[in-house]
């Protein structure tokens, strides 16, 4: 049964988040509320562990969440079932949008998605940083790391890099 469900959960993931990967997070936040496989907290760290190793964020999250939830098999079971919506629907589109690319509707379709990806983004980074607001070692982190962005202007992998190795060294000495 809890592998019909991660095939549903991801399934819809895959079909109905536009936007790349951290279109997933609401997704998976009310994955998380829904059925408890992991916390918000682990969610966080979840995102985080996606954000910093190769591939696409939103597959690394299922694949993650899937391992969570119920193991290797869950993992290869949720991350299929995460990228076959698009899979299918790239074939599809991509036979229609050729010949419809500059209709009206199609036009305007891709236009409002944009803002209410965006906007279901925002309204789960709140509640996520709502669990970590009282990290202080994260903040502090987090405050550090953005002085820097702002004063050198290197690369964001950089920072992605440095931030992942600072979080998992304060893990191995303050774990959860």
């Amino acid at each position: 049964m809890i592998y019909l469900l991660l095939i549903y959960e991801f399934f819809k993931i895959g079909l109905f988040s536009f936007g790349g990967g951290y279109a997933t997070i609401p997704f998976l936040y009310n994955i998380s509320e829904t059925y408890g496989w992991y916390s918000v907290k682990e969610l966080t760290h979840m995102i985080a562990i996606a954000s910093i190793t190769p591939g696409p964020v939103g597959i690394n999250v299922a694949t993650y969440a899937g391992l969570k939830t119920a193991g290797v098999l869950g993992s290869i079971v949720a991350t299929i079932a995460e990228i076959l919506p698009s899979f299918i629907l790239v074939i599809i589109v991509s036979k229609l949008l050729k010949k419809y690319s500059e209709n009206f509707c199609v036009k305007s379709l891709l236009e409002t998605l944009k803002p209410i990806s965006c906007a279901l983004l925002i309204s789960v980074g709140i509640e996520l940083l709502k669990t970590e607001l009282f990290n202080i070692k994260a903040l502090i982190l987090l405050s550090v790391l953005l002085l820097l962005s702002i004063k050198s202007k290197k690369d964001t992998i950089f920072y992605m890099v440095i931030a992942g190795v600072c979080g998992a060294l304060i893990y191995l000495f303050n774990p959860l």
